[in-house]
């Protein structure tokens, strides 16, 4: 929460009661105490409903997102808003429930994203797994290697990733994997003349 915002916290907790009390008395005079009690739990159910709907359509939309690489920002926004909305309408009383029902309507709830989102930062990370192959020489033959390379958001849309450092390591896709290990798998069976070592030598190996 923002710092300016904190002088009117205690203004919020005393102002709402004070309305939620001032419009109980007054429906309850209009209507009686018994159906305006009635018509808070009618509409704590009903918020919760088209909360639970909503719901779970951000999960969908927000994993669809993240299937394709992008940051959920908007969707999270979103969720965060919609939480709020809950325990808005959780909370009895009529002046809540108002504002818990405006959060769920997502025109309201992106008026109020566009007019926050400059202040907000979504920072993400993403990892791509490769292979990579080493030689150690007549004796050891060729190993492999596992390594997670990191990029940022904009790197890895444009199909370029970070690979490692070391010049002697070389970066692998699946069936260039699967060629090396044919390779050493046929290397290991064949016959050697005259006693010669075999030649380990990986074709991906870096000279």
């Amino acid at each position: 929460m923002h710092r300016s915002l904190f002088p009117f916290v205690p203004f919020l907790l005393l102002i709402v009661p004070v309305l939620e009390i001032g419009v109980f008395i007054i429906v309850g005079g209009q209507i009686g105490v018994v159906p305006t009690l009635l018509g808070i739990v009618l509409t704590a159910l009903i918020g919760t409903v088209l909360l639970r709907q909503q719901g779970f359509a951000l999960i969908a939309k927000a994993q669809s997102q993240m299937d394709q690489g992008k940051i959920p920002g908007k969707e999270l926004a979103h969720g965060v808003m919609l939480l709020a909305a809950g325990l808005l309408l959780l909370t009895p009383g009529f002046v809540t429930d108002t504002f818990g029902f405006l959060l769920l309507v997502p025109s309201i709830r992106d008026l109020i994203f566009h007019s926050i989102k400059n202040r907000l930062i979504v920072t993400g990370m993403q990892g791509q797994a490769g292979f990579s192959a080493h030689t150690r020489g007549q004796t050891g033959g060729t190993y492999y290697e596992s390594h997670t390379y990191r990029a940022n958001p904009g790197a890895s849309q444009s199909g370029r990733r970070t690979g490692p450092s070391d010049p002697s390591i070389i970066d692998l896709d699946d069936d260039e994997f699967d060629e090396v290990q044919r390779h050493d798998a046929l290397t290991s069976d064949a016959p050697h003349d005259n006693g010669a070592p075999k030649d380990d030598k990986s074709p991906w190996e870096k000279s």
